[in-house]
C-alpha cells in the first residue's frame, strides 16, 4: 500500500516561494499524524543550491530535477517530471500549492495519473487514517469535505491559509533526471511585472479599489495607502473591465484568490464573484458610501463614508503612527 507524501515545490527565478514552505509544513503535519515521510520534487534551472532549504520545513528528501527544460514553467515538462517522481517514489498523497502554476499543473497531473483531485483546499485532517480535505464550493458560499479515493490523492492548498512552520528534517538532496517527452508548447516571451510591489497571492496586506474609484486617475490615493502599509494593490473586476487597472490586479472568482491578514476594500460593492476571491482574508475593512453594500456583510470593520475623504485620512493616520 502506497504511503508517504510527495510535495511539488514552487520556485521563481531561483527563489523558493513562500507557498512551498506552507505546503511542506502542512505535509509534515499530516505525515507525522500517519507515521510517514515527506519528499519534495523541485524543478527548474540552477536550483540545486536552494533545495536543502525545504528541509527546514519538514522535508526528508528533495528530488531535484535541474535542467534548462524546466525553466520557464512548462505544463508538459512539469507533468512528465512529477509523474516520473510519483512512479519512482510511489506516494499516497501528492500536495501542490493552489497558485496559478499549481492549479494548472495539478489538473494535468491528476489526469495523467488517472486519480482524483481536491483543489484549493483550506483545511486537512485525518479521520481513521484517511485524509479528508476541506474546500470551498459555489464561490465560497459553502465548504465541502472531500476524500479522494484514487492513488495517489492529489491535493492543492490555498496560499496563505496554512502556516509555514519550521520543523527541521534531513532535507537530503537527491539528483533526479526524469524523462521528458517532446514539449509542443514553446514559451516565446515573458512579460514580468517590474513595479516592485508585492504579488497579490503572497501579500500580507491588500488595498483594493472598485467602481467607486470613478476612474484610473484616482487610484493614486489607493497606491499611496498601499505604499504606506507595505501592501499590494488590488482591484475588482468592474475596475479591470473598465481598463482602470491591469488584469494582474484583479481579485475575485475570475481573478486571483487571496488570503491576506488585512484586506481593505475601497469603493467595492461586494458582488459574490469578488467575495469569492477575498472572503477568507483574516480581517476585512470596507469603505463605501452605500450602507447597503453587500461588502459590509463580510467586513470586520466598515466605514460608511466617501472614500475620497476617508482613505487619505487613513493614510495620514498610518504615517503618524509610523513616525
Amino acid at each position: 500500500m502506497a504511503k508517504n507524501i510527495l510535495i511539488v515545490a514552487e520556485q521563481r527565478d531561483g527563489v523558493l516561494r513562500k507557498v512551498s514552505f506552507e505546503v511542506a509544513s502542512e505535509a509534515r503535519k499530516v505525515a507525522d499524524d500517519r507515521g510517514e515521510e515527506v519528499a519534495a520534487i523541485l524543478l527548474g534551472s540552477n536550483v540545486t543550491g536552494i533545495a536543502a532549504e525545504l528541509g527546514k520545513y519538514g522535508v526528508d528528501t528533495v528530488y531535484v530535477a535541474d535542467n534548462d527544460v524546466f525553466e520557464p514553467y512548462s505544463t508538459e515538462a512539469y507533468t512528465d517530471a512529477v509523474a516520473a517522481a510519483v512512479a519512482e517514489y510511489d506516494p499516497a498523497v501528492v500536495m501542490l500549492p493552489a497558485s496559478v502554476q499549481g492549479k494548472d499543473l495539478s489538473a494535468r497531473l491528476a489526469g495523467r495519473l488517472a486519480t482524483g483531485l481536491a483543489t484549493d483546499c483550506t483545511d486537512l485532517r485525518i479521520e481513521d487514517g484517511t485524509l479528508i480535505a476541506t474546500r470551498p464550493l459555489y464561490a465560497g458560499k459553502c465548504y465541502a469535505d472531500v476524500m479522494v479515493t484514487g492513488t495517489p490523492q492529489v491535493i492543492s492548498l490555498r496560499p496563505k491559509v496554512f502556516p509555514a512552520v519550521e520543523r527541521a528534517m534531513a532535507g537530503t538532496v537527491v539528483d533526479f533526471t526524469p524523462a521528458v517527452g517532446d514539449v509542443k508548447a514553446k514559451i516565446v516571451d515573458i512579460q514580468k511585472d517590474t513595479s516592485g510591489t508585492a504579488e497579490l497571492t503572497e501579500a500580507d496586506i491588500i488595498v483594493s479599489g472598485g467602481r467607486g474609484m470613478k476612474g484610473p486617475e484616482n487610484y493614486s490615493i489607493i497606491e499611496e495607502l498601499a505604499a504606506t502599509l507595505g501592501a499590494a494593490v488590488g482591484a475588482s473586476r468592474a475596475a479591470v473591465d473598465a481598463g482602470w487597472r491591469p488584469q494582474t490586479d484583479q481579485v475575485g472568482q475570475t481573478g486571483k484568490t487571496v488570503t491576506p491578514n488585512l484586506y481593505i476594500a475601497c469603493g467595492i460593492s461586494g458582488a459574490i464573484q469578488h467575495l469569492a476571491g477575498m472572503s477568507s482574508s483574516k480581517y476585512i475593512v470596507a469603505v463605501n458610501k452605500d450602507a447597503e453594500a453587500p461588502i459590509f456583510g463580510k467586513a470586520d470593520y466598515g466605514i460608511v463614508d466617501d472614500l475620497f475623504k476617508v482613505v487619505p485620512e487613513i493614510t495620514a493616520a498610518v504615517k503618524k503612527l509610523q513616525e
